[in-house]
């Protein structure tokens, strides 16, 4: 029982003694980030354009084959994309800030 106590201290001061290796998550920096510096959830189209400009890009629309899957239409700015459904934002989602960022996954094309 000393042995395996004494094995597991010194397991414990090698773990303690290597550095530490982190990566940059998106999560982080998007919980700094002020809340007025995004679009807010039932904002318009023309509310969202009016307060940060017109989107560097403005993806295909997705869905609409259905009633009950509605059109989706994303606009994609240099720190965010906006997803609306009716002209209404439903979410908006941070992009990664640099490619060593772990974040979302690219929106599909």
């Amino acid at each position: 029982m000393k042995r395996y106590l004494s094995v597991l201290a010194v397991m414990a001061a090698l773990a303690a003694a290597t550095p530490a290796l982190a990566d940059t998550l998106l999560v982080d920096r998007a919980r700094e980030k002020p809340a007025g510096a995004l679009p807010v959830r039932g904002q318009s189209m023309q509310q969202v354009q009016a307060q940060f400009g017109a989107p560097n890009e403005q993806l295909q629309p997705r869905g609409g084959q259905k009633r009950q899957w509605p059109t989706i239409n994303r606009w994609v700015y240099p720190q965010f994309t906006v997803y609306f459904e009716k002209q209404k934002v439903i979410n908006v989602v941070a992009n990664q800030a640099d490619p060593n960022e772990i974040g979302p996954k690219p929106p599909i094309r």
